[in-house]
């Protein structure tokens, strides 16, 4: 089967608003790669391993590759994306100077090959992304391994955001709190979340793909019983009365791994949603959006913890008054 494929080449910082364009123009598949500058250090703190070189995409750029089926009329498909992309500088983010391509694809080039590059990854003290197609044992009984499937929508769960998201889950989890994980793609946060001891979370995502990933990935890891999955905002959360969640509101924690354009429009409703002395992770910021997200999260009634980092992208841990 052939795919066309268009190629956008742009900065990191503006790879999450992108990839979203390309799944709302009906992209079958998106792939990513970031910039390895020989400049860039790699982590190894908890033993991480890599197997491919650095590639030579220059420091900050990212390459973003969007796969459609063969009968989709690609000009159209440019021409919806372009005004969006450009329209992202308004909102203070720069895409750099875009770059478009178009060529047609086998499929066998691209929808599997992928998987060899993604191998079991230690992201913190306690928890490894292992994917489901690779054989890997724990090296003791404190380390918890997540399955992952995120096939070709989602990412691998080693994004920054995603990481620095499930580190800052094992710091604060001790044990049988509610959780309520807006925006959930995989589902990753969800498991690593009651991997780590959270006794139920309710994984809200308003993307009927995403909700479907998440379910196979729950089921995968035999977590049906404590996750509770809905294509759901918060606020229809907060505005609804409904047995089905698995969840005691207000709740002890809420995670939200998502841009930091979505997260400024339902602080209000995390604070909510938290019982007091609750806590907020909210990652998937960039450097340049740091001021004005503790701005807002301070407005709201918040207390910052925590600012964690990796990268240029960061995370806050903030707690209700």
């Amino acid at each position: 089967m052939l795919w066309n494929e268009i190629t956008i080449h742009t900065t990191e910082e503006a790879i999450e608003m992108i990839s979203n364009f390309l799944h709302e123009a009906g992209a079958g598949g998106v792939s990513i790669e970031e910039s390895g500058s020989l400049n860039k250090p790699r982590d190894t703190s908890y033993g991480q391993w890599y197997d491919r070189p650095l590639n030579d995409i220059p420091e900050g750029q990212a390459i973003i590759k969007g796969y459609f089926a063969e009968e989709v009329d690609m000009d159209r498909i440019r021409s919806q994306i372009e005004p969006r992309v450009e329209e992202l500088r308004s909102f203070d983010i720069d895409p750099g100077k875009v770059q478009y391509e178009l060529k047609t694809v086998d499929e066998d080039d691209w929808a599997n090959a992928w998987k060899q590059y993604f191998k079991p990854l230690r992201v913190s003290d306690r928890l490894t992304i292992k994917p489901t197609w690779e054989d890997y044992e724990p090296a003791s009984e404190e380390e918890k391994i997540i399955e992952l499937d995120p096939g070709m929508a989602f990412g691998t769960g080693t994004h920054p955001t995603t990481s620095l998201c499930l580190r800052m889950l094992e710091s604060v989890i001790k044990g049988g709190e509610e959780v309520i994980d807006v925006g959930t793609g995989s589902g990753i946060l969800a498991i690593g979340a009651v991997k780590l001891g959270a006794k139920h979370v309710l994984a809200l995502d308003l993307d009927p793909v995403a909700v479907s990933s998440a379910r196979e990935n729950t089921r995968l890891n035999g977590l049906e019983e404590r996750i509770t999955i809905k294509e759901s905002d918060l606020l229809s959360v907060l505005n609804a009365s409904d047995p089905t969640l698995g969840i005691q509101l207000p709740v002890k924690l809420v995670v939200a791994n998502i841009l930091a354009e979505i997260i400024l429009l339902f602080i209000d409703d995390v604070y909510k949603a938290l019982e007091p002395g609750g806590i907020y992770i909210a990652s998937g910021i960039w450097k340049n959006k740091e001021e004005v997200v503790e701005t807002a999260l301070k407005a709201a009634g918040f207390e910052i913890a925590e600012i964690s980092r990796d990268e240029d992208w960061l995370a806050f841990v903030a707690r209700k008054r």
